[in-house]
């Protein structure tokens, strides 16, 4: 039984053909690389005008996932809450899976003009509101269900007639507060790190959140951060009925 060989000339046309398709991708993304750098320093100089003013009123909490290997850079984290609060936001959700960045905060009472409102809140020049979060904290919905069981049977034994049990989103969100768990919705999730998905972030509170990747936290950039608060304040969302 004869074995089918490939012939050199096909091999070389083959290994060319494959060559050619890694150097154009690489030139792509070198090429889209240099235009985001190139972008982003002009809107973070002012230089376009639409960049400059634009209103935030949508955006009443943003959200920000950072990656647990690269939550371990206190600087990048200190620098990217600094540039949040220039832009004028007031609430802030700061996550990591792993919580690394409630370490270096929690223990100081006050960090280059930072000082602690709460356990987990921080307030900054008396503005910016951050709310720390690991995803210890997708703990509460289960808190939440224990909450509402325990009421249910408490209104079961005290009711002669039996109810069926039914939970409204209202009635899960009233429990979620009364356990500790509840808070803001954000509006806006930046994803700093290298997937493309929200790392755990507790879930029944992204429900209506327009989630946009950043890339990696240590190349972040001030006008990639405009540019992502100025395009949702010009987007429209249907809420629907």
């Amino acid at each position: 039984m004869q074995r089918f060989e490939t012939p050199l000339f096909l091999k070389l046309v083959l290994g060319l053909f494959w060559w050619m398709i890694h150097l154009f991708l690489s030139i792509h993304q070198l090429v889209s690389h240099l235009l985001q750098v190139i972008e982003s320093y002009i809107i973070s100089i002012g230089l376009l005008e639409s960049y400059r003013h634009f209103q935030l009123d949508k955006l009443r909490c943003l959200a920000v996932v950072v990656d647990s290997k690269e939550a371990r850079n206190t600087q990048k984290i200190k620098k990217l809450l600094r540039w949040l609060s220039d832009t004028g936001l007031n609430y802030v959700i700061l996550y990591d899976m792993e919580g690394k960045h409630c370490y270096p905060l929690r223990g100081a009472k006050e960090i280059s003009g930072w000082r602690f409102k709460r356990v987990y809140k921080l307030l900054h020049k008396d503005r910016m509101v951050i709310e720390l979060l690991s995803f210890n904290d997708n703990e509460g919905i289960a808190k939440a269900a224990s909450f509402l069981c325990t009421k249910y049977l408490e209104e079961q034994l005290a009711s002669s007639n039996k109810m069926d049990p039914s939970i409204t989103e209202t009635e899960m969100f009233d429990a979620l507060n009364a356990v500790g768990c509840g808070g803001p919705e954000p509006n806006l999730l930046l994803v700093f790190g290298p997937v493309r998905c929200h790392l755990g972030f507790p879930a029944w509170r992204l429900r209506y959140t327009e989630i946009v990747h950043m890339g990696s936290l240590k190349s972040m950039k001030y006008g990639a951060i405009l540019k992502a608060l100025c395009e949702f304040s010009k987007k429209h969302q249907n809420y629907g009925t």
